[in-house]
């Protein structure tokens, strides 16, 4: 099942445009390949171009890079640090989407789940403090049954 997405290509090429950047075909087929991933999956810059070579499309593992950063900073997508050393990504969905994480450190299983009251105590707290929620995300990092079932 694929998330419903308000970015678009053409609302993603309209930003780089105000911005004097272009929307290049390696920007939209990195926008769509995240607009199509199954809910609750992320990727990183490594996995994502794995992924666009087995769908024969060359795109550098450098431009992958760039434009996922640059999107983590436009917005779009949401930077994740997770169990492994290096940071995925997912599409930053607007309100009411927020989820969180739950990550196993033995195995980098990952699920999210979403909690109400977990948003409602960040704007409370933000709000205190003057500030605009932009996003909230929970990290519970722990050991799964599967991982402490294990030996390492």
């Amino acid at each position: 099942m694929t998330t419903e997405s308000v970015y678009t290509a053409e609302a993603l090429k309209a930003e780089l445009n105000s911005k004097g950047w272009r929307m290049t075909p390696q920007r939209e087929k990195i926008l769509r390949t995240f607009q199509n991933l199954p809910e609750g999956e992320h990727l990183s810059a490594e996995d994502l171009h794995h992924r666009l070579q087995q769908e024969n499309e060359n795109i550098s593992l450098s431009t992958i890079y760039r434009t996922v950063k640059m999107m983590a900073r436009m917005g779009i997508l949401r930077e994740l640090e997770l169990a492994e050393d290096h940071k995925h990504y997912e599409l930053n969905q607007p309100r009411p989407y927020h989820h969180h994480h739950l990550i196993c450190v033995r195995t980098n299983k990952v699920i999210e789940f979403k909690n109400d009251q977990i948003l409602t105590i960040s704007q409370k707290v933000a709000d205190k403090y003057g500030f605009q929620v932009l996003d909230c995300e929970l990290r519970i990092v722990g050991i799964s049954p599967e991982g402490q079932r294990s030996v390492f």
